[in-house]
C-alpha cells in the first residue's frame, strides 16, 4: 500500500513541478515576447490607451500628437501638417504598425524607454496614467515649407543640413501621403488607404531622402575631384584632357560631353573649369587615371558604403569598388553602378563646407519629459570622419563657387551670399527623363546650410538638367535657411 502511495505522490509532485515551471516560463521568461506579439489584443489596447508623446518642430509646433477619443483605444494619433512631414514622422497605425520617427523613437514616445523608468515608477506610486515623452526634431518649419513649395508637386526629394552639426533642417519627399488616413481607428478606411498607397506606382510611402537610391550623376564629380586633389598629383589648375569624345578601353563605345563639344582649347581644360562646366570626358579620363581604389576610398570617406541612422534608417549609398575599363570612366561621372541617397549627396556638400569633416546626420533635437519638461535626451554633434584635408576642402569650395558664379549652376546665385554648388543630370535609359540634381552649400555670416535636390520627373529628356530645374529649388531652400 505504501509503494502505490509513494508512486502517486511522485506523480503529483512531478505534475505540480511541471505546472510551476510552465507557468513561470510563460509569465516570466516569455512575457516580453508574448506582449510584443501582433495578435495580443490586450497589449494593443494597453499601448493605444496610453497618451503618446508629441513630435514637435521649431518652437513647439506639433506635427504628431495624440488626442483623447471615445472608443476602446482612448487616444487617436493625429498629424496636423498632413503630407508635409509624413515621410519624417511616419505613421502610427493599429493595423499597419509604425514607420519613420514613430518607429525609430517608439520607446520614448510610448513612455517605455529605460530613461523614463523613474517617471513610470512615480506614475505607479501616484496612480497617474503613464504617458510618453515628446520628441523635438531639428527640422526648421520655414525651411521644410520652402523645400515643399519649391518642389511644387514634382516627384523628388530635398535634404538640407547644417554642415557644422549634421542637423537635418529639411527633409522633403514627394509625392507624400496623409498619415491620418492610416492612423484612423476605422479599420475599413485604413485598409482602403493602405491599398491605395501601396498600389501607387509612385511609392508615396517611401522616404526618398533616406530610402531611395539614384545614380548621382555629375554631383559625383565632387568625389572624383576630391580624390584627385587628395592624391597630391593635381591642383585646381592642372590641365586635363577634355575632348569632345573620350575613347574608352576594352570597347568601341565612347564617352561624350552633353554639349557635343570639346571642353577647352586644344581639347584641354583645367580641373577647376572641368567642374565648372561639368566636362564628362575630362572626369572620365581622370577616373581612369586615378583608378577604382582611389575613387572607392574617397567615396567611403564621404559616407558611401557606411551604415547611417538619423535615427531613421538610411539605405547605404554604393560605389562599385571593382569597376574597371569603361565602367570606371562612367562611375567617375556618377553613372554606371553608382547609387546614392539625397541625404548622402547633401553630406558631400556639407563636408566640403565644414572644412572637410563629415558629421553624423541627426534629426533629433531633444527628448523631453512632458510632465517635468526635463531633457531626457539631447544628442551632441558627432564627427564621422575627415573626408578631405582642410586645403582640399578650401579648393573644392572655390571650385564650387565658380560653378554658381559662371558655370552650370548660375540659377542658384543669391545676392550677398557665398554659394557653391554642383549640378547633375543622371541618365537612366533611352527615352526616359534624366534625374535632375543639384547639391550646394551657402554661408552668410555665421549661418551655413548644405542642400541636395533631386527631381525625377522634370519634363522632357532635353530639358531635365540639374542647373535648370533643381538649382532654383536649392536656392529657395538656402534662402529660407539663411534668412531665419
Amino acid at each position: 500500500m505504501n509503494r502505490p502511495l509513494r508512486r502517486l505522490s511522485a506523480v503529483v509532485a512531478f505534475l505540480f513541478f511541471a505546472l510551476f515551471a510552465s507557468t513561470t516560463w510563460i509569465q516570466f521568461v516569455r512575457a516580453g515576447d508574448l506582449n510584443a506579439m501582433p495578435g495580443n489584443s490586450r497589449q494593443l489596447y494597453a499601448e493605444f490607451g496610453r497618451e503618446r508623446g508629441a513630435i514637435l518642430v521649431g518652437a513647439g509646433q506639433a506635427v504628431a500628437t495624440s488626442a483623447p477619443v471615445d472608443d476602446a483605444y482612448q487616444y487617436q494619433r493625429q498629424y496636423p501638417a498632413g503630407e508635409l512631414y509624413a515621410p519624417v514622422t511616419g505613421y502610427y497605425s493599429i493595423r499597419y504598425g509604425t514607420s519613420g520617427v514613430e518607429r525609430a523613437e517608439n520607446d520614448v514616445l510610448s513612455g517605455t524607454a529605460d530613461e523614463l523608468f523613474y517617471r513610470r515608477l512615480s506614475s505607479l506610486l501616484t496612480g497617474e496614467e503613464p504617458k510618453g515623452a515628446s520628441v523635438t526634431l531639428t527640422i526648421r518649419p520655414e525651411v521644410q515649407q520652402a523645400a515643399w513649395d519649391a518642389l511644387d508637386g514634382r516627384k523628388g526629394a530635398v535634404v538640407a543640413l547644417d554642415p557644422a552639426t549634421g542637423d537635418v533642417l529639411a527633409m522633403v519627399s514627394a509625392p507624400s501621403y496623409d498619415p491620418n488616413a492610416l492612423a484612423t481607428h476605422d479599420g475599413a478606411a485604413a485598409g482602403q488607404a493602405w491599398e491605395r498607397l501601396t498600389g501607387d506606382e509612385d511609392d508615396p510611402l517611401i522616404n526618398r531622402t533616406t530610402g531611395a537610391l539614384y545614380p548621382p550623376g555629375s554631383t559625383f564629380k565632387l568625389v572624383t575631384a576630391a580624390a584627385a586633389l587628395e592624391s597630391g598629383d593635381y591642383t585646381a589648375d592642372t590641365l586635363l584632357a577634355g575632348p569632345q569624345e573620350l575613347d574608352l578601353p576594352q570597347t568601341s563605345n565612347t564617352l561624350s560631353n552633353d554639349e557635343g563639344t570639346a571642353c577647352g582649347p586644344n581639347d584641354q581644360v583645367s580641373l577647376r573649369d572641368a567642374l565648372r562646366i561639368s566636362c564628362n570626358t575630362a572626369f572620365g579620363r581622370l577616373g581612369l587615371d586615378l583608378g577604382a581604389d582611389a575613387l572607392d576610398a574617397q567615396a567611403k570617406a564621404f559616407g558611401f558604403e557606411q551604415p547611417l541612422s538619423t535615427p531613421l534608417s538610411v539605405t547605404q549609398s554604393t560605389y562599385p569598388e571593382d569597376a574597371t575599363g569603361p565602367l570606371l570612366a562612367y562611375s567617375a561621372i556618377g553613372q554606371g553602378d553608382d547609387k546614392a541617397t539625397p541625404l548622402q549627396v547633401a553630406m558631400i556638400s556639407a563636408a566640403i563646407a565644414n572644412d572637410g569633416v563629415v558629421m553624423q546626420p541627426n534629426l533629433i533635437a531633444n527628448v523631453r519629459d512632458d510632465d517635468s519638461l526635463d531633457v531626457v535626451e539631447e544628442p551632441s554633434p558627432r564627427e564621422l570622419g575627415r573626408a578631405v584635408s582642410s586645403g582640399t576642402a578650401a579648393t573644392l569650395q572655390d571650385m564650387m563657387r565658380a560653378v554658381v558664379e559662371s558655370g552650370t549652376g548660375t540659377r542658384a546665385r543669391i545676392d550677398g551670399v557665398d554659394v557653391g554648388g554642383k549640378t547633375g543630370t543622371a541618365q537612366r535609359g533611352a527615352g526616359q527623363t534624366p534625374y535632375a540634381w543639384f547639391t550646394s552649400w551657402a554661408q552668410q555670416g555665421d549661418r551655413q546650410v548644405a542642400v541636395a535636390v533631386v527631381i525625377e520627373d522634370g519634363g522632357s529628356v532635353d530639358s531635365a538638367y540639374g542647373g535648370r530645374l533643381s538649382a532654383p529649388v536649392a536656392k529657395r531652400v538656402m534662402e529660407a535657411a539663411l534668412g531665419g
